[in-house]
């Protein structure tokens, strides 16, 4: 394959694909980029009325996935156009989980004590899932709960086994993916994992004595980032105001009041000890000597003195959980996740009123959530891929996942080597569960300053791990992965060879299963003139034309950009 890696050491500079004129210049990319993210604000377009049965176009059916899967192969889409949108949804929904994470490890060992106190296993037991996994809307959406209620590899300390801390924690927001958002906060707030990431494991209740107090953490963020958010909402996400200001949703004295709530709470190591890591995937029991007994004031609400530490935190987190910030404040961000960065209030309102009553009755029913989403008109009208300021970055993992499922990416010796992909200036400066901080790797509320997206009011998340440096980096990791697989991770191309000496047939069928067919005729002529310049007519040189052909639209700022 023709060489197109970009020079980090001067990521400005552009290199030219074999000599015939294109140019893949970082500057230009991020530039573009900035040009077609965002969302749709007061300039929403106007619903089209489309007959329920109407066919389902390659297009359609491609950009739907692009929203609702961690990538999409020719036969996917097909199964959107035989079931319909909403039937292809339900055969999710009710598709059986895979094998998790935490059996895989299992099954390969990492269960030994000479893994005890390291990271191994874990790149693989995730990029394993997000790579392979069939039932591809619950790895979406367990990814999108990855980055609201977030916790990470590295803060996962105590009693050594952070792979399994890991492997539990991402098992557990699947396995709640599709269930009710009151019983996932309870999953969360008893997982030993979010317990030492957000160091409230072992947390004791005050001593007058010392002056020590209970730790805070967990109640602060449970609040502000897990739950209701900052300040007071409207239905449709829009901000309460009081005298022209926003009305901040809890004070200083809430979280001391709810810190009280989260004492006591430490490993379950009945029946064994920390020499296995079992205890990381059962939930945390209550150390009575260690709970508050006294009153738990907060949210307006009052726990009664005496009141035990497991009905204390039933009656928080029901508090917490029926709040009217949740609905608004979650739905937004799933809505992020999987559709578009700056959403009407309007679209806000319509999910948040499914989030407060499913139809019959249930709060919180994610299954209702994710198909109000997904089905919504502004998720489905074909006319916003026009509209400049809806769609959003797509974010590098999913832009991985997209080549890896598109051409059947798979590992023969079940190693799934992709590793740590954190390194922004050498691979995707992202991996799963590695966020530095509990705010995720970008936060929903980021604008890039100085550009035309802050100065429209409009946020593009993900452009807060967009840099220079990350575009080639980027480029270079998806080129050499393209080309030469990852150690056995290796792409099927078998189907594309057909195709190969064809220079625009071949770039056509890569912009309709990677980018939706977002990729512009005068970009496409552009790439099929540099493609078609290549040796043609061996099964060698047609490789090399399918490698070269898949880099450039990977690199497309109508790829990256999703619509």
């Amino acid at each position: 394959m023709p060489n197109l890696e970009v020079d980090s050491e001067n990521p400005a500079a552009s290199q030219k694909l074999a000599g015939n004129g294109l140019a893949l210049s970082a500057a230009t990319l991020l530039a573009a980029c900035g040009g077609g993210s965002g969302g749709t604000g007061d300039a929403a377009q106007a619903p089209v009325t489309r007959s329920p049965s109407a066919p389902i176009s390659d297009v359609q059916a491609a950009r739907f996935l692009v929203q609702a899967a961690m990538g999409a192969t020719r036969a996917d889409m097909q199964r959107v156009q035989d079931l319909g949108y909403a039937g292809w949804l339900d055969e999710q929904l009710a598709m059986p989980p895979s094998p998790s994470r935490w059996d895989w490890l299992v099954a390969k060992g990492f269960n030994a004590s000479t893994y005890r106190n390291t990271e191994s296993g874990w790149d693989a037991a995730a990029w394993r899932k997000m790579v392979a996994s069939p039932d591809t809307l619950r790895q979406r959406v367990t990814l999108a709960l990855s980055e609201i209620l977030v916790g990470a590899i590295d803060g996962f300390i105590g009693g050594g086994w952070r792979t399994f801390s890991a492997a539990a924690y991402l098992d557990l927001l699947e396995a709640n993916a599709f269930g009710t958002y009151r019983n996932l906060l309870q999953q969360v707030s008893t997982s030993a994992p979010m317990g030492e990431f957000l160091t409230y494991r072992g947390n004791v209740k005050y001593n007058a004595a010392t002056g020590a107090l209970p730790d805070e953490n967990y109640a602060r963020e449970i609040m502000q980032l897990f739950s209701i958010g900052l300040i007071q909402l409207n239905v449709d996400g829009t901000p309460k105001l009081s005298g022209g200001k926003p009305i901040d949703t809890y004070s200083q004295d809430d979280v001391m009041g709810l810190a009280r709530v989260f004492t006591g709470w430490d490993y379950d190591l009945a029946g064994g000890d920390t020499s296995t890591p079992d205890f990381k995937r059962r939930p945390m029991k209550q150390v009575a000597s260690r709970h508050e007994t006294g009153e738990k004031s907060f949210l307006g609400i009052t726990i009664p003195a005496g009141t035990d530490g497991a009905q204390s935190l039933q009656k928080a987190l029901d508090c917490i959980a029926s709040h009217p910030n949740v609905a608004p404040f979650i739905s937004r961000q799933l809505i992020q996740r999987l559709v578009t960065s700056n959403p009407t209030p309007a679209y806000v309102g319509r999910v948040a009123m499914v989030f407060i009553d499913d139809g019959q009755g249930a709060r919180g029913n994610l299954k209702a959530v994710i198909k109000a989403i997904l089905l919504d008109d502004e998720a489905r009208n074909p006319a916003n891929t026009a509209n400049p300021a809806f769609g959003k970055l797509r974010e590098p993992m999913l832009r991985f996942t997209s080549w890896a499922r598109a051409f059947q990416v798979n590992s023969p010796g079940d190693s799934w080597p992709v590793g740590n992909t954190s390194d922004p200036a050498t691979r995707l400066g992202q991996s799963p569960l590695r966020s530095a901080t509990v705010f995720n790797f970008f936060r929903p509320g980021y604008a890039p300053p100085s550009t035309a997206i802050s100065s429209a009011g409009l946020v593009a998340p993900e452009f807060q791990i967009t840099n220079e440096s990350s575009v080639v980096g980027y480029i270079n990791f998806m080129q050499k992965a393209v080309a030469n697989g990852i150690n056995d991770l290796a792409a099927d191309y078998a189907p594309l060879l057909a195709l190969a000496d064809n220079a625009s047939a071949l770039l056509d069928e890569l912009n309709i299963v990677l980018a939706a067919g977002r990729i512009e005729a005068g970009t496409l002529a552009m790439l099929s003139s540099a493609v078609d310049a290549m040796p043609r007519g061996s099964d060698s040189t047609r490789k090399n034309r399918i490698h070269a052909a898949l880099v450039l639209v990977l690199a497309a700022p109508d790829f990256i950009v999703q619509k």
